[in-house]
């Protein structure tokens, strides 16, 4: 079987500034960071400081699908806002999300990237989780002229979220630069006016970069940059990388922030000015996690949990090779879109519902790529089954 009903009800999200990728030092820097993400497994994961589209295939083919095929990424798409060569992508959990649409709102310092995830829920035809997920990284720097570009940033996206529904699950995540909870860019974030009520799922108030608010501190890494020729130094003192939520997802049981869950991940609270990976910095974050994450990036990643009362439907493509069936997507509307291998071709795939009975045959033909019409079929789940001796199903979710 190629399909699974999940009791897991966990969504686990990451953000990470990962600093001038790949370009910077130390060299091998993929693998690094796949040894940093075995430790928390994130379902969506979010980034910023990606530099290209071999940045971009680094992180999704050497530290996400190293060992399988578990993670998809969104296209990227180079920076539209300025000359400079950073921009953002989000991957996630193949088996767990479908991306239904990408956006780029453009501001007069850098892009910001809007994704539209949905939950691959059994009830997804009628009853859908969907997450509007934006990743930021506003202009760096102290001054009030950067304040006000900051401000400008920001304001792109709560003019995006006028477009959505109030009731919207949304994140914004990012490197914001923020030094204080009264800068205006972080208030208009939390502007109880706009469409889509935003907050901080921590809910930390006060001027961040001094030793009382050390737990929440995301910057820097290092004491000095100079050994990696990027990134900043001055070790850990600045609260500059987030991921905010609609309030919605404080209470809502369709998809609820797990309180507690929040960290600046790889912060054991007492590293105040110095190393992450100093030796005077011990907790529940090991050493082996912060030599990492020193070596990674002058930023820490950023993670929070989220659940839901929905059943998740799991499809299993990570165990699949070249030689089986796949889905490119596993919530479809119309369209139905197989990889067909080649002792597939001129074959037949049965579609089934739920009570078993037979609803059409699909009749392939001698592509590896092959498109299906299916706006026929009502909305619900659907099962596949090839007319070869072969013990493989495969489960969709079809919606309006």
């Amino acid at each position: 079987m190629s399909f699974n009903v999940s009791a897991q009800e966990t969504i686990k999200t990451m953000f990470y500034n990962l600093l001038e990728f790949p370009e910077a030092s130390p060299g091998g820097r993929g693998t690094i960071l796949k040894n940093i993400l075995d430790t928390y497994e994130p379902d969506i994961f979010m980034i910023c400081e990606v530099q290209n589209q071999d940045g971009a295939d680094i992180v999704l083919n050497e530290s996400l699908n190293s060992e399988g095929l578990e993670y998809d990424a969104a296209q990227f798409i180079a920076n539209g806002s300025g000359p400079a060569e950073l921009q953002q992508l989000i991957y996630w959990k193949r088996d767990k999300f479908t991306l239904l649409n990408t956006e780029v709102l453009q501001t007069t310092v850098r892009d910001i990237n809007h994704y539209t995830l949905q939950l691959n829920t059994a009830d997804a035809a009628v009853d859908p989780v969907i997450i509007e997920a934006y990743v930021a990284h506003l202009k760096s720097s102290q001054g009030t002229a950067n304040q006000n570009l900051r401000l400008s940033m920001v304001q792109e996206f709560t003019t995006s979220l006028e477009t959505l529904d109030p009731n919207a699950f949304v994140l914004f995540a990012g490197d914001f630069n923020v030094y204080r909870a009264t800068e205006v860019a972080y208030q208009e974030i939390l502007d109880p006016t706009n469409n889509v009520v935003m907050v901080d799922p921590i809910d930390v108030s006060g001027t961040w970069n001094n030793e009382s608010f050390q737990a929440v501190h995301t910057q820097s890494t290092r004491v000095s940059s100079g050994g990696f020729g990027a990134g900043a130094g001055g070790g850990m003192d600045d609260r500059f990388d987030f991921i905010m939520m609609s309030q919605n997802m404080q209470t809502n049981p369709k998809l609820r922030y797990v309180p507690d869950t929040y960290f600046a991940y790889g912060n054991n609270g007492n590293c105040y000015n110095n190393d992450v990976n100093s030796a005077d910095c011990t907790g529940s974050f090991s050493q082996e996690l912060r030599n990492n994450i020193y070596n990674m990036s002058d930023h820490l990643p950023v993670v929070m949990t989220l659940e839901t009362n929905k059943e998740i439907v799991l499809d299993v493509t990570t165990n699949q090779t070249e030689n089986e069936l796949r889905l490119v997507r596993t919530i479809v509307n119309s369209r139905l879109d197989l990889k067909v291998p080649s002792h597939l071709f001129t074959s037949e795939i049965l579609v089934f519902n739920t009570l078993g009975q037979k609803i059409t045959t699909l009749e392939l033909n001698n592509q590896s790529r092959q498109v299906f019409d299916i706006s026929g079929i009502a909305d619900g789940i659907y099962y596949l089954k090839t007319t070869q001796s072969s013990p493989q199903t495969l489960n969709f979710v079809k919606t309006h």
